[in-house]
């Protein structure tokens, strides 16, 4: 099978159900939000997975991949909230996480200033990803005010956020380099 298939061409994709829209339509824009996050923190792996002390990180961060094709094929099914064959997210995804981001904050001191991104390059990747996530959950909640998705999708983003600002700032421990703090200009 060929990757391409010239469908596309003029500007159109299609959907899950076979309708086809814009390739501007804010449900695209919102999926490949989702799938720029992903990419993201595939980027971010690459580098966490050469080091066994983020051996815990990785496998949340390759779950929560996994979890963002879901939410990526959701997306793509307007048919919500119809049954039929598409994986769904569902809140239990966003709750699963809770736990995780309390064990890895329960490593760290209080947070007592603001966190600029940076640190090391690993904590750095992760507050990438971070921001990526928090444009991606903006890009589901434009849509959802024009169109009807599954409610689920916005709360396991922006639970996934605060969990991978967690992630960066255990990075950053971890390795022994402090967060930056943000400092008011004199």
């Amino acid at each position: 099978m060929k990757i391409y298939t010239k469908t596309g061409d003029k500007g159109e994709t299609g959907l899950i159900g076979g309708k086809r829209v814009s390739k501007s339509d804010q449900r695209i824009i919102a999926y490949g939000a989702v799938d720029e996050l992903n990419s993201t923190l595939g980027l971010a792996l690459s580098v966490l997975q050469s080091n066994k002390q983020f051996s815990d990180l990785v496998e949340v961060l390759l779950q929560a991949q996994n979890d963002l094709f879901v939410v990526g094929s959701d997306l793509a099914d307007p048919s919500f909230p119809k049954p039929g064959n598409t994986p769904r997210t569902d809140e239990k995804m966003a709750s699963l996480l809770e736990p995780i981001i309390d064990r890895f904050e329960s490593e760290l001191e209080p947070i007592t200033f603001f966190i600029l991104p940076g640190g090391s390059m690993e904590a750095s990747m992760l507050h990438k990803a971070r921001a990526v996530a928090r444009r991606a959950e903006v890009a589901v909640v434009s849509l959802s005010k024009v169109q009807t998705i599954n409610p689920a999708i916005m709360l396991y983003l922006n639970r996934l956020s605060d969990l991978i600002f967690v992630a960066a700032r255990l990075a950053n421990k971890r390795l022994g380099v402090p967060d930056i703090a943000w400092r008011q200009r004199k």
